[in-house]
């Protein structure tokens, strides 16, 4: 083969264009609307042609289209305007500068395998990295001082068309990197920085490209180099394809080779927060780097690994999370785990719910729960989802003590809302709302909008979403080859002033994508209804072996195509951020029907709220908690009451039918129910009501905020403790809990006592001591405590609390009496059991496996 040469050529501005090039290079543009517009208006067909990729747009321009906007004496005013934005927003001072304690360093080091970003950057799926890129966003909005690291992967996720059957086709497409917002990282020799990382029993080369995102830097891995073997560059082309032994690549990638990574750029995290299990086995190469560099165990560098490391759970059921054969994980790590000092059973008990049973798989999950002291589901109910799917790692431990949180996720406000609803929020509520818009009194501020521009505006957008979506069904159907005739109808389907329910998301058989099409002719009915019609705009990709996803998509297709059906359903394929834009801002409704309790937040209907649309939800995820608190204020409508059924046939056709009946009773003739001015005044009221109250709650920087003051900053606070003076405090915890774990054998509860009373008033107290055989341990190792609540029918205590018992001197036997007292705050049949759990102050969390003694 002959020697190919390889060169890159840089777009080359004029100095007075070169702020173009440096906003191009910083994706702050991308939620910044005027910028998005200076860009389009540079070069409006390239704009479009490119993806909305500046870079491309700036290194595809000729001289002479250079030369005229030179003499655009507008377009270079509204330059310097905009990049005076650009750098006013890069030096202002942030919420962080107000709530983070500067003296002590802290870095966050925020891992995910996905990252939604932009249109014209594939690192995306879905909603996991639709959210990653809102953390970002967030992150550099607040002035948090973190880092984002990833795989840059050449093909992204696949894309989506239709064939003539209906049948999702995928094609992948090679990316461009060269012409994109994205930057190899270099040495001080400027060649490319690359390192080697065993996966397996070979070395693999990777380089580092980075990205900016406003302040926040973000690093991802790329194996596509001439020096590694064709399968080890093809461990970052596709996301999320290829077999189980590509998943173990890629995560040993993203974990053990980002650390590496992070390392080697100079940057020292102090926190490292895992978004989902992909990238789990960082926290071996934490560990490692510590062992290496402090010249510790492996027991001294866990105990600050776990202390600061946080782990964020999205996936409510164990099929969907990644799980690895014993000689798989034998395989791919046996170097990474004999660096460590670990036996192969030792090894493996870190991913395996009960580390003695041989037989379990390794799960990702499991790794990074154990590993974390820090972890959440991301929503209330998730919470409590994950805390029962995982109790196993923490037996005889309370359900609502499982130590897995809670924090709903959010989105970022300027990247979903529309130009037109953020021009109406300038004029309506204070200028501070894009800078603060977790402020609920800001948004109380939208009673003050008329109703008539509140209309108007979210017209307009409806009107721009059918005029979208009638020009990419013509494409499609173009491109799939179909007749003249049926062409031809994309320019009459949809209606612009008529009800449009939006349905969108990845098509897993789980959120149900034909339950409204459960009952055809009621839906018939319903859409074609003369006086009050509705329509349908559909989209979502199917996993490319997920048969049963493809299936419904051609099912829902062969309704679109039938005359009845024809105007008012439209699929439109590749779903992507940019077709979610123009839905979630233009729709009136957004339909989530998902089976409970397997949408563990969901995102899109919080994006719809802020453009002024609502929600027509299965109480599941976010939509749980919002309907609970506000759902009688009038903010939209909920499917059911949250029940759970066994017979998933018997649940389809009950929820389908409470489906129908909302539609038909509640929503469309709120909506067509007009006054003389041709306002739906009650409609426009929910639209208020649902903006007032989800707004302030459901976007990311409350969300961020959360992540920071409740793990962020406890995490780093425990870096700089256990690190302090040559790693002493992470010494004394580890010596400290290898006693305990040997002493606690010995441990028992001997007698309880109370007062010979079987009945109390409320307002008093009763009095409890316990005797406990102590053994090796002191009293400062543990924590008795009285565990009370009400007692259930099944004889379950319920509703459990805790009060801690007062311990007296220790005696030469080894016992030690501990007294406490209940208060009786509740009447009824009430309860109470004694336990003692470790304690140390220390410890990051309270809960460790194995170490809890009942009475």
């Amino acid at each position: 083969m002959r020697n190919i040469y390889k060169y890159r050529v840089l777009p080359k501005l004029p100095k007075r264009l070169e702020p173009l090039q440096e906003m191009a290079y910083n994706l702050w543009w991308c939620w910044n609307p005027d910028a998005i517009v200076l860009f389009r208006r540079f070069h409006p067909v390239l704009w479009e042609s490119t993806y909305y990729n500046p870079v491309e747009i700036l290194g595809r321009t000729s001289q002479a289209h250079i030369d005229k906007i030179l003499k655009d004496d507008a377009f270079i005013a509204e330059m310097d305007r905009i990049y005076k934005q650009y750098q006013n927003y890069l030096s202002r001072k942030t919420w962080s500068d107000r709530e983070i304690d500067h003296d002590q360093e802290m870095c966050i080091a925020y891992f995910s395998a996905e990252f939604g970003l932009t249109e014209s950057i594939r690192t995306y799926s879905g909603g996991l990295g639709i959210l990653s890129g809102d953390h970002l966003k967030a992150a550099s909005d607040l002035g948090i001082p973190l880092v984002g690291v990833g795989l840059l992967y050449r093909q992204g996720y696949f894309n989506q068309y239709l064939n003539v059957d209906g049948w999702q086709q995928e094609l992948y497409l090679d990316s461009d990197f060269y012409n994109m917002p994205i930057k190899q990282v270099l040495n001080e020799k400027n060649q490319i920085l690359k390192f080697p990382l065993a996966i397996g029993n070979r070395n693999v080369m990777v380089q580092i490209w980075k990205i900016i995102v406003g302040r926040i830097p973000l690093y991802l891995l790329d194996t596509n180099l001439d020096e590694n073997r064709p399968e080890d560059r093809e461990i970052t082309a596709q996301l999320y394809g290829g077999d189980v032994e590509m998943r173990i690549r890629q995560e040993i990638l993203l974990g053990i080779g980002g650390i590496r990574a992070l390392r080697l750029l100079g940057i020292k995290p102090t926190i490292t927060h895992m978004n989902e299990g992909h990238s789990a086995f960082l926290a071996i190469e934490r560990i490692r780097n510590i062992m290496e560099e402090q010249n510790v165990n492996f027991a001294v560098a866990r105990e600050l690994v776990i202390s600061t490391n946080v782990f964020t759970t999205h996936t409510p059921v164990p099929a969907g999370m990644d799980i690895f054969a014993p000689d798989l994980v034998d395989r791919y790590l046996f170097q990474h785990r004999s660096v460590l000092g670990l036996s192969r059973e030792e090894f493996l008990g870190f991913g395996r719910q009960d580390p003695f049973n041989h037989a379990e798989y390794f799960s990702m999950p499991v790794l990074a729960l154990k590993m974390a002291a820090y972890c959440n589901g991301v929503s209330e109910l998730h919470g409590q989802v994950s805390r029962q799917l995982w109790e196993q790692i923490w037996p005889e431990v309370p359900h609502n003590e499982i130590p897995i949180g809670s924090i709903t996720n959010g989105v970022h406000p300027r990247t979903w809302i529309s130009r037109d609803m953020v021009g109406l929020l300038d004029r309506y509520l204070t200028p501070e709302w894009e800078a603060n818009p977790a402020d609920p009194n800001i948004w109380q501020r939208v009673v003050d909008i008329p109703d008539a521009e509140l209309w108007r505006t979210h017209e307009r957008r409806r009107e721009r979403l059918v005029a979208f979506a009638r020009t990419r069904l013509r494409k499609q159907l173009i491109n799939r080859g179909a007749h003249k005739s049926e062409i031809s109808i994309a320019e009459e389907v949809l209606d612009p002033e008529i009800l449009t329910i939006g349905f969108a998301r990845r098509f897993a058989t789980y959120k149900r994508a034909g339950l409204l099409f459960k009952d055809p002719d009621r839906l018939l009915k319903i859409l074609t209804n003369k006086e009050r019609p509705v329509q349908l705009l559909m989209a979502g990709k199917a996993h490319p072996r997920d048969n049963e996803g493809k299936e419904l998509i051609k099912y829902i297709i062969s309704f679109a195509r039938k005359p009845e059906f024809r105007k008012h359903v439209v699929f439109l394929e590749n779903y992507d951020m940019n077709i979610a834009r123009y839905m979630v801002q233009g729709v009136d409704v957004w339909l989530n029907n998902p089976r409970r309790p397997l949408e563990a937040s969901g995102t899109s209907g919080m994006k719809v709220a802020f453009n002024g649309g609502l929600n027509l939800s299965i109480l599941d995820g976010w939509w749980d908690e919002a309907f609970q608190e506000w759902g009688n204020l009038g903010i939209g409508w909920a499917i059911g009451r949250g029940e759970d059924y066994a017979d998933t046939a018997y649940q389809d056709a009950v929820e389908s039918r409470a489906l129908y009946k909302i539609l038909e009773e509640e929503m469309i003739p709120l909506f067509y129910n007009r006054g003389y001015d041709d306002l739906p005044r009650g409609w426009i009221q929910y639209m208020k009501n649902s903006m007032q109250y989800l707004c302030p709650r459901f976007n990311i920087h409350r969300m961020l905020t959360e992540y920071t003051r409740n793990y962020y900053i406890r995490a780093n606070q425990k870096w700089h403790e256990l690190s302090l003076n040559n790693f002493d405090g992470a010494k004394r915890l580890s010596e400290w809990r290898t006693h305990i774990h040997h002493a606690w054998t010995n441990l028992k509860i001997m007698k309880i006592e109370m007062d010979d009373s079987k009945e109390y008033f409320v307002g008093q107290k009763l009095k409890v001591n316990v005797l406990i055989q102590l053994g090796e341990l002191n009293p400062e190792d543990i924590t008795a405590e009285i565990y009370f609540g009400t007692i259930g029918s099944r004889g379950e205590l319920n509703g459990g609390q805790f009060e801690p018992l007062v311990a007296e001197e220790k005696q030469s036997n080894g016992t030690c009496r501990y007294y406490g007292a209940i208060p009786c705050d509740n009447s009824g049949l009430q309860g109470f059991a004694v336990r003692v759990l470790p304690n140390n102050p220390r410890l990051a969390r309270r809960m460790i496996p194995g170490l809890i003694l009942w009475g």
